[in-house]
């Protein structure tokens, strides 16, 4: 394999949780270089060492309070592709470190932004968290069952895929115009708008009058009976996806659900019906009979697997989807590349500040005046 494909770069990561160390592990997995620089000597990657979001990159324990410190690291973005931050609005300018010093001292510098409600706006200045910013842009209200309250999907939907992902996407092509053209620039990457865009798909359904306001009463948010989880005679979980008439069919033979009733599929009167129905006959076996029953037939039928058994699923061994680095589990950094590499998960280990340093360029006795001297 040849390397990996963002071999090369060189980004600057301000400590942060969430969404900015996804974006920076995202980064780091696909070959790039990330330089954690942590907040103060008691901070740091040592104490995170079961932390898959942290892998693949060294850090370096600075306190952005000193003048020397802060002089540090504008030093070591000067030699790099990108820098990331995820403190509020205005915080990055007051420790000295925001984008107009930064692009003046590197004007192809890429300066990536993460927030949840984004660098401007009435909301710009509030705390929050995913579920706040699910909750304002429309996504929270779509997840839940009908009759019950909204309930998010743990933090996947604004920490990860509308965070932290869409940075590192906005990250990538602003590193491609700044090698076309020269020209660095900044990148506002907010939970708010990403968690929005996450739903397109949604808002297309509600404009052509195929989506309801009402929550679980969907064609993909458990209101229709082909398109949801049972529980089997052991307890267990299985999930349905049976859309298409092909798999619907199939489905059909698999059950013997020969009852002309079942011909409404797409009849939202008929899915109640029709979901107490197959919840009674699911409950009939155990999920491993289940899983038997359906082997070789075109359904969109799976177990529903905890985390010991997604480890173990033949599948995703065979796609090696999970890795151990330090003795932790975790996901495989994604997607995988026909020519290229992806770097092997390594976890963080004993701190290295001068050793870091010291490869950045700084000799011996600037090393020291940052207090980490040999």
């Amino acid at each position: 394999m040849a390397d990996a494909p963002l071999t090369g770069l060189r980004i600057v990561e301000l400590a942060g949780i969430g969404p900015g160390p996804f974006c920076g592990m995202m980064l780091a997995d696909h070959g790039a270089e990330v330089i954690r620089i942590d907040r103060g000597a008691g901070a740091g990657m040592t104490s995170d060492a079961h932390d898959p979001l942290l892998r693949s990159r060294r850090s370096i324990a600075l306190d952005l309070k000193q003048p020397e410190a802060v002089a540090a690291v504008r030093r070591i973005v000067r030699g790099s592709d990108g820098l990331i931050e995820g403190f509020r609005p205005g915080v990055a300018e007051r420790l000295g470190l925001g984008p107009d010093l930064l692009l003046a001292d590197h004007p192809r510098l890429v300066y990536g932004r993460m927030t949840g409600w984004g660098q401007t706006g009435p909301m710009a200045q509030e705390p929050g968290h995913d579920i706040n910013y699910l909750a304002i842009s429309g996504t929270l209200h779509a997840f839940g069952r009908a009759g019950e309250k909204p309930t998010p999907p743990i933090n996947m939907v604004a920490d990860f895929g509308g965070g932290g992902m869409l940075l590192a996407f906005g990250m990538l092509a602003a590193l491609l115009h700044a090698q076309r053209t020269g020209e660095g620039q900044v990148v506002d990457a907010a939970m708010t708008d990403g968690s929005a865009l996450l739903m397109s798909m949604i808002w297309g359904f509600r404009a052509a009058g195929r989506w309801s306001t009402e929550r679980g009463t969907n064609l993909l948010d458990t209101g229709a009976h082909f398109y949801d989880t049972y529980e089997t005679a052991d307890g267990k979980w299985v999930s349905l996806g049976a859309i298409e008439p092909q798999f619907y069919a199939e489905l059909r033979r698999v059950m013997a659900l020969a009852d002309a009733g079942w011909d409404r599929q797409m009849d939202p009167r008929a899915w109640g019906e029709l979901k107490t129905e197959l919840t009674r006959r699911f409950r009939e076996r155990t999920r491993d009979e289940w899983i038997a029953a359906f082997a070789g037939h075109q359904v969109c039928f799976a177990p529903v697997l905890d985390f010991e058994e997604a480890l173990a699923d033949p599948h995703n061994r065979a796609r090696a989807t999970f890795v151990a680095a330090g003795g932790v589990a975790q996901p495989a950094p994604a997607p995988r590349y026909s020519a290229s590499g992806t770097v092997a998960p390594a976890m963080a280990g004993a701190r290295e500040d001068a050793a870091v340093l010291r490869d950045l360029g700084f000799a011996e006795a600037e090393i020291a005046a940052l207090g980490h001297g040999a």
